[in-house]
Order: structure tokens, then C-alpha cells, then sequence
């Protein structure tokens, strides 16, 4: 178990959804928050109707040099949660190139620039909490939705490999993947969402997990199963299956 009393995290992709509910799931824990995204307006909002303490720090995490200089104004934080994130619906046959390009940068270089100015601190200290966000989606490929897909796979794997790295050191990592959470990014989908949660409920989920000792959580769990299991499928069947 994790003590949270005068703890200070810094969560990056606060404004609104998922980041949001656990923005709150934090404060009343007794976490003072450094709340990072895009809008400033929002993160103002969320920073207002928090019962603890927050700051507000506005970035674009496809800035390296904004990143930089938020770590630096922030000082000393015990630790980060990664939920940065853009999606779009397409595939093979509706390719975006721009908005392929733009949740690559979004989802994936942009949690590697985050841990870029967060884990060379953290490991030379020898102590921090690092917590990323992948997807169910994130497991094996999955039809129209490539670009998405292939951005979340690699926070996994990133989030696999600092923990293989750090797993014996004062720097915990932990990853969380979840399934369909109503935010207006799955408003998106003109498909049936199954087992989709409100944030509030998938925020409880998210914030358990980081209270626990375990390193990866992926939810709903019956739902999770699907994407787990496809991995020990031979290609064939898994392609009749699924694509």
C-alpha cells in the first residue's frame, strides 16, 4: 500500500475525462497536484473545484523544451502519471496521414519526451513514482485502428521496459491499461463500445492500481481477457477472428 498524505504528483493530460476523474481521486487522497494538458482554462477549472492543492502548469507534451522547463519550475515531485492522449477512428482503407502522424507524437513520443525530463531526476535520486497509460487496444493489432493501436503499444512496452530496468531501485513504474471510457475521444466511435465506464468508475480502477504493488492493471477484466488471450493465438486464427 501507498501512503498519498503530502505527496506531490505531477498528472500530464488533466484537463478533462479520465485525467480529470483521477485528478479528484488524487486531491481527496491528500495529493497536491501539478495539473498539466493544453488548456489552460480547464486545468483553472479543475485546479478550482479541487479540494486540496494544485497547480496549474499549461503544456503541449510534443514540446520538449516546455517540458523541460516545467520539471524545473515544479522542483522536487514524488511522482508522474502519463494520460496525455488525441485519437481519431480510421484504418488501412481512411488513412489520416496528419492525424496518424498526430497521435504518434501525442501518445507516444509524447509519454517518451515526458519520461525524458522525469527519469534521469527520478533515477539519480533513486526514488519516484512513474505511472503510464497504455490501452487494451494496445495488446495486438486491431482493424481500423492502426495508428491508435501502434501509439499505445508502444507506451506498453515502454512502461515493460523501464520496469525492467528500475524494478530493483527506489523508482516504481507501473502501467494501466484501460478499455472504452466515455470521454468525448470515444464520442468519436460510431461502433458499440462494450463494457465502456464513466470516468469516476474507471478513475477508482486507475487510482487502486496505483495504490497497490503491481505493476500492470488492465480493465474492465472480462473485457480484458479478449486482449490478453489474443496474444496466445496463432496468426491465422487470430486474423479470422478479429480482422
Amino acid at each position: 500500500m501507498r501512503d498519498w498524505a503530502g505527496k506531490r504528483y505531477w498528472l500530464v493530460g488533466a484537463s478533462e475525462g479520465l485525467g480529470e476523474a483521477l485528478a479528484h481521486k488524487l486531491s481527496r487522497a491528500s495529493v497536491s497536484l501539478v495539473l498539466s494538458a493544453r488548456s489552460r482554462d480547464k486545468l483553472e477549472a479543475l485546479a478550482a473545484a479541487l479540494p486540496g492543492k494544485a497547480e496549474v502548469m499549461p503544456l503541449d507534451v510534443t514540446d520538449t523544451a516546455a517540458l523541460e522547463d516545467a520539471m524545473l519550475r515544479m522542483g522536487e515531485i514524488d511522482g508522474v502519471v502519463q494520460m496525455a492522449g488525441v485519437y481519431w477512428p480510421f484504418g488501412a482503407q481512411d488513412w489520416d496521414a496528419e492525424q496518424a502522424n498526430i497521435m504518434a507524437d501525442v501518445n507516444f513520443t509524447g509519454a517518451m519526451r515526458l519520461m525524458g525530463v522525469v527519469v534521469p531526476r527520478f533515477v539519480a535520486r533513486d526514488r519516484g513514482h512513474i505511472v503510464l497509460t497504455g490501452s487494451l487496444s494496445g495488446f495486438r493489432g486491431l482493424p481500423g485502428a492502426a495508428a491508435y493501436v501502434a501509439s499505445k503499444a508502444g507506451v506498453m512496452a515502454l512502461a515493460e521496459s523501464l520496469r525492467a530496468d528500475l524494478h530493483r531501485t527506489g523508482v516504481d513504474v507501473q502501467l494501466v491499461n484501460p478499455g472504452f471510457v466515455r470521454t468525448r475521444l470515444t464520442d468519436k466511435n460510431a461502433f458499440k463500445m462494450p463494457f465502456i465506464m464513466e470516468p469516476e468508475d474507471a478513475a477508482r480502477v486507475y487510482f487502486e492500481h496505483m495504490t497497490s504493488d503491481t505493476f500492470k492493471k488492465s480493465f474492465p477484466t472480462m473485457f480484458s481477457l479478449v486482449f490478453r488471450g489474443s496474444q496466445f493465438l496463432p496468426d491465422w486464427l487470430y486474423y479470422r477472428l478479429f480482422a
